[in-house]
């Protein structure tokens, strides 16, 4: 049993968890989120966009296929719905748990101008206000904008250009709302989370990251913050320790509390290769979805697929 972190912050890796169905693959595991039966939903890149487990990891369903052309984000929204975030096909669907597309954001297929503000180019993730279902939508990779939308998908205003000044973006790469409505912004590629209140107007930042892309808030109780950091060695420091890829635990005020991980990238159980989603269930178990593929296993000789989703068990 491999085992990460330490005191209340300690977890056994649950290897080889998820029991797909033979031939299947996810191609990579992009986002991944939990419903409030602990039903775990996996947004692959793979034949079968959404694969639903159990938490213990048996299939139960998929769905999605032909519909998303490149998963990127997931969010769990209310009254059983869910987000799917497709920044290949620019473009944001809600979703009943089964696949039932209710609403459709954006034009499938048909990017808006690169850099011109206007939603979407290659959006990344979705984030709901508890208070409201009012909902950020970050427009990452052909845009450095978050677009704020009424509950029936009414664009409301957006904020953002590129930049690494506070409110300027370089991959505003996935968005998380606490409980009272404040959003937290991954700013990937400026190594920071960046804090807004709900009228988009900056708070403060979380500097010494190494590229955050995953993020998650527990809005329960004291409220923590899940990020799984893509990590920053690049060439000589490959190999180097403190860089990530990792997953980070903090508190509301991003203190760090535990990280997890943190050595060089690798297959073996409990370390990380390219930490992409992320999300907790109701015991406080870890999800962790990485883009291996697109990371490691396409650039191999021959390519192959590697492990592209971990599940990290809370001990109590």
């Amino acid at each position: 049993m491999v085992t990460l972190g330490s005191a209340a912050y300690t977890y056994n890796v649950a290897e080889d968890w998820g029991k797909l169905p033979d031939g299947w693959s996810y191609r990579e595991a992009a986002a991944v989120g939990v419903d409030s039966n602990d039903n775990v939903y996996v947004f692959s890149r793979g034949e079968h966009p959404m694969i639903v487990f159990d938490r213990e990891g048996n299939f139960l369903r998929s769905w999605g296929e032909g519909v998303f052309p490149r998963a990127h984000g997931i969010t769990m929204g209310p009254n059983d719905t869910i987000f799917c975030t497709d920044d290949g096909d620019h473009t944001v669907r809600k979703c009943t748990l089964d696949g039932k597309v209710l609403l459709t954001l954006g034009v499938s297929g048909t990017p808006a101008p690169f850099m011109s503000g206007d939603p979407f180019n290659r959006c990344t993730h979705v984030a709901i206000d508890p208070n409201n279902e009012d909902f950020y939508v970050t427009d990452g990779y052909g845009n450095a904008r978050v677009h704020k939308y009424s509950p029936d998908g009414k664009l409301l205003f957006s904020w953002g250009e590129s930049g690494t000044d506070p409110g300027q973006f370089n991959i505003a790469h996935n968005v998380a709302t606490d409980k009272d409505g404040w959003v937290y912004v991954a700013d990937r590629e400026n190594h920071r989370i960046q804090v807004f209140d709900r009228n988009g107007k900056f708070e403060t930042q979380w500097v010494n990251m190494a590229r955050p892309c995953g993020l998650f808030i527990d809005q329960s109780g004291d409220q923590k913050v899940y990020v799984g950091e893509l990590g920053a060695p690049i060439g000589p420091n490959s190999q180097a320790f403190g860089l990530g890829p990792r997953v980070t635990i903090m508190d509301i005020k991003g203190n760090v509390l535990a990280r997890l991980g943190d050595g060089p990238e690798g297959e073996e159980p409990g370390r990380f290769i390219a930490p992409h989603g992320i999300c907790i269930d109701s015991r406080g178990d870890i999800y962790v979805a990485e883009v291996s593929w697109t990371h490691t296993g396409s650039r191999l000789n021959p390519p192959r697929e590697v492990r592209s989703l971990q599940k990290l068990v809370h001990q109590t």
